[in-house]
């Protein structure tokens, strides 16, 4: 038998840092396994033939990603057309539904197993999706607790395999003690979109609680996406430093966090911090987001919790005065910011313990082989 090849589609950091990991595993099982699609560093380090520039493909947003309508839609044929010619034996869809469920409904007719790891948020506002994930995805992996309940009650063949951070973050960050001296964390995200959006505000309320306080506050950067110092300056953060590539050690370092929505919520809890979770939009991206959204929350680390430990900003909420006064509560009553961490302290266990890719390995050759494509 030739090598198998399959056609991995991951368009975002996260979800190329789960499929490097989720790529490991799966040669460990089939050693000459080859990869082409969409990803990012990890993927391409591990010989993944990538067909777009992945700094293309992380655009955010309902009305961002309008703006690159051609360019997306072109990517789109293109992947479709690479589909047909190679005939990969499976497709690994890592998240990015935009784009992913799009292209498994393209290429379903030409029954290719489709297996979609790291399911797309349809349970907090893409219900209408779930017809589509119905009749093109042979097997949805799950990474977050109440989404394999979700996914069977709509009639998709679901399986929770765990959380790829717990085999990420390094056992000695989970759950860890907090340093006494430890100052304030500013994750405003990896695209630029979020960072423009988030940063300033993150700052001016950095600069006020390291005056309150006699504080220190780290933006986690990641290099070559943004001009972080130029904004400091520009916004007389005194303070405030950058570290570049280490988020975890960053969060681990701090006391209390101040972050953008998203896995870097989960992150964060499961290094077990206090935060302040922010989210903020585009102006048309964020109306149509609030007539579709079904759901109460909006961080992940609320939602594996199934309660509101920690307060979430939204929009015009994200302010700095408002940002401050979440913080202080938390600075300022060490009860509080202890039952905080009891709470942080459930996700490890919520969230699978370690071995998810592992896991998802086994059930997609599990599911490759029964459809006999292997």
């Amino acid at each position: 038998m030739s090598a198998p090849t399959f056609f991995l589609s991951a368009g975002d950091p996260s979800g190329d840092n789960a499929a490097a990991r989720l790529t490991d595993q799966l040669r460990l099982r089939l050693p000459g396994l080859t990869l082409f699609g969409l990803g990012g560093s990890r993927l391409r380090t591990l010989g993944q033939e990538q067909l777009a520039d992945p700094g293309d493909l992380a655009v955010l947003g309902f009305w961002e990603v309008a703006r690159h309508f051609r360019f997306f839609q072109k990517l789109l044929r293109r992947c479709a057309d690479e589909i047909r010619s190679r005939r990969p034996n499976c497709l690994i869809l890592v998240d990015y539904p935009g784009f992913n469920l799009r292209l498994a409904k393209m290429v379903r007719p030409l029954g290719i197993p489709i297996v979609y790891y790291i399911s797309p948020q349809v349970w907090a506002w893409g219900h209408r999706r779930l017809g589509l994930i119905r009749e093109c995805v042979d097997l949805m992996l799950s990474i977050l607790p109440f989404e394999q309940q979700f996914y069977k009650d709509n009639g998709v063949e679901s399986h929770f395999v765990g959380h790829y951070l717990l085999e990420d973050i390094p056992a000695d960050l989970i759950a860890s003690e907090p340093p006494v001296d430890g100052g304030l964390a500013l994750l405003p995200g990896s695209r630029r979109q979020e960072i423009e959006r988030m940063l300033p505000a993150m700052l001016e309320t950095a600069r006020r609680f390291n005056s309150k306080f006699g504080t220190r506050a780290v933006v986690a950067g990641v290099r070559g996406s943004y001009d972080y110092e130029s904004l400091i300056r520009k916004y007389q953060s005194d303070g405030v430093t950058v570290v570049y590539d280490n988020a975890r050690q960053v969060v681990a370092n701090s006391s209390l966090v101040l972050t953008a929505s998203g896995t870097a919520t989960l992150e964060t809890a499961v290094i077990g911090r206090p935060m302040v979770v922010l989210y903020k939009t585009g102006f048309v991206t964020y109306q149509i987001a609030k007539h579709l959204i079904k759901i109460d929350k909006i961080a992940l680390v609320n939602l594996v919790l199934n309660d509101n430990v920690v307060p979430e900003l939204i929009q015009g909420e994200a302010t700095p005065d408002k940002m401050l006064a979440e913080l202080e509560k938390l600075y300022n009553d060490e009860s509080h910011y202890d039952a905080i961490r009891t709470r942080l302290n459930e996700a490890p266990s919520l969230l699978g313990g370690t071995g998810a890719s592992e896991r998802a390995a086994q059930m997609i050759l599990r599911t490759v082989e029964g459809l006999g494509a292997l």
